[in-house]
């Protein structure tokens, strides 16, 4: 196979608990470290996550640690349906998304990350000699996106 990014990578749940309540914890920026397994720190310019809001993250993978810059680029809160919630990483020109579409039992997330305009030369070098390749980064992509999922789950139905 060869060690090249994949274009989406997404999952789902289905969370017993309103898309408010879940809008309340996706767009909640600086709490992102208590769900992403790669996330340290998140800190938002301003205070303010909105339409525009840029911010700073600390990310990580076993004990090596690397800052990106994110802005939202979509916001959208569930006014009686679905909402949205995205942001674009400077650095690899990635697009993360939460995606919310109320169920009849409360709201199924959808986590994405997409490359819309692909992956930037620097990402795709320093992930092939610092994180492992593609194919391995990929791997612990979607694994955390899970487990993202997962723990935003267990915190909007406690």
């Amino acid at each position: 196979m060869a060690d090249t990014y994949e274009k989406l990578i997404e999952d789902s749940i289905e969370i017993a608990a309103p898309t408010d309540k879940v809008w309340a914890l996706v767009s909640d920026v600086p709490r992102m470290a208590k769900w992403s397994p790669q996330v340290v720190k998140s800190t938002v310019k301003g205070g303010e996550v909105k339409l525009g809001a840029k911010f700073s993250n600390l990310n990580k993978q076993g004990f090596k640690r690397w800052p990106t810059n994110g802005k939202v680029v979509r916001f959208t809160p569930p006014a009686d349906g679905a909402g949205e919630f995205a942001f674009r990483i400077a650095e690899n020109r990635t697009v993360w998304s939460f995606q919310l579409e109320p169920t009849a039992t409360g709201t199924r997330l959808t986590e994405r990350r997409e490359t819309p305009d692909g992956v930037s030369k620097l990402s795709s070098v320093l992930t092939k000699v610092a994180l492992g390749g593609q194919t391995k980064f990929t791997e612990e992509l979607r694994a955390g996106i899970r487990q993202t999922l997962e723990r935003i789950k267990a915190e909007a139905e406690a």
